[in-house]
């Protein structure tokens, strides 16, 4: 019980501290360059949407006012058989101030975001893909950020940075926050010392002519990019291309979507498994275990932290001590969660709320890929 205890405990520091040290060290050990340069390829912007109304409009005021020349600029809104005002709003940009191309790409059949993604590619002209979400705004310098890292010949894909705004002060805005700078401080280590395994899915590049059709139930912006990793290239984080996006306002609402995200991840990285082959893929695979297998099994080590202390508290005082601060972290996310409901906001709960939730989630989504379930659809929870 001793040993479980200590090794739960040691995976969960690993997985939340030890491996940003680790790579940090790597980072300042070695650095790998990237040759960028001011070059202007044709793009393609393309932006998987359903029922989208809300946002539509602002996205592609946003899109369409990016500083790139605009005869260079393609914009493609994939529909999957909306069935509010998404598809007229679209229709509205053909003719918009600046002369961008906006072409509105109705897929009927709710195929699911990969297969839309999919059936957007086919019809896309540019040489450099961006893929977007209808509620992610781009600062006006994020396509020349992107597209510069692609006069180096070993970069097959470029990922933004991400941050979320929270304008509304929400329980779970506020750790979300903070989750996405710590990403982003991963991914640029990462990319400092070779590459990154993952993109953010809101603001991401690939090579038009890297780029490969997925099945619709797997994860677009894990997955692709790991095919272009098994293709010989490199995936790197670009700083200064910023997205944000305001996120969920409920507890409830953010289980969903990280419910619906990591199955999909799961079953993404399944699909590429072959990638965490260490003898073929040493980086690459140690970044997949210790960022994404790890951070999906925390939720194991801390019940088996939780019922291996408790156990051990009968017999000593330390094990109590224990045992008893992680009931009163559990206790604190569960009263975040019952004020929430009543629109009190709590600080003491924000943190231990979003750790519950965000390992619930991987909980549940570890069920559903053991029972072989997966998700192919998406609502919007914002």
């Amino acid at each position: 019980m001793a040993i479980a205890f200590w090794m739960s405990v040691f995976l969960i520091l690993y997985t939340y501290g030890g491996y940003v040290v680790f790579i940090t060290l790597l980072s300042l050990l070695r650095q790998r360059r990237i040759c960028t340069a001011a070059i202007e390829p044709r793009v393609t912007l393309i932006i998987a949407a359903y029922n989208e109304e809300r946002h539509i409009e602002r996205k592609l005021r946003n899109s369409c006012a990016m500083d790139y020349p605009a005869d260079k600029l393609e914009i493609i809104v994939g529909s999957d058989s909306s069935g509010d005002r998404t598809d007229e709003i679209v229709r509205g940009f053909a003719v918009n101030d600046r002369g961008v191309e906006v072409v509105l790409h109705r897929v009927e059949g709710r195929l699911g975001k990969t297969a839309v993604q999919n059936s957007c590619v086919r019809i896309a002209t540019g040489e450099v893909l961006v893929f977007s979400d209808a509620a992610s705004m781009y600062e006006p310098g994020v396509l020349r950020a992107l597209v510069r890292n692609y006069a180096d010949p070993d970069v097959g894909a470029a990922s933004g940075r991400y941050e979320y705004l929270n304008p509304k002060k929400g329980t779970v805005g506020f750790a979300t926050k903070l989750f996405w700078r710590f990403e982003n401080f991963i991914k640029t280590r990462q990319t400092r010392f070779g590459t990154i395994t993952g993109c953010c899915g809101c603001i991401y590049s690939v090579r038009r002519d890297l780029y490969t059709e997925l099945p619709p139930e797997i994860i677009s912006d894990l997955v692709e990019p790991l095919t272009i990793l098994r293709k010989g290239y490199r995936i790197v984080f670009e700083a200064d291309a910023l997205a944000t996006e305001e996120p969920v306002e409920r507890p409830r609402d953010e289980f969903k979507m990280r419910v619906r995200v990591i199955v999909r991840g799961m079953n993404g990285l399944l699909y590429m498994r072959s990638l965490l082959n260490p003898l073929r893929y040493p980086f690459v695979s140690f970044q997949l275990v210790s960022h994404k297998v790890l951070r999906w099994l925390v939720p194991v080590f801390c019940i088996t932290a939780l019922a291996s202390s408790a156990w051990l508290a009968r017999e000593s005082l330390f094990f109590r001590f224990a045992a008893g601060a992680q009931v009163a972290f559990y206790a604190l996310a569960l009263a975040g969660w019952l004020l929430d409901r009543y629109g009190i906001r709590f600080k003491p709960c924000y943190l231990p709320l979003y750790f519950t939730v965000v390992n619930a989630a991987s909980l549940v989504s570890l069920v559903k890929v053991l029972r072989g379930q997966k998700v192919v659809v998406w609502q919007t929870q914002r």
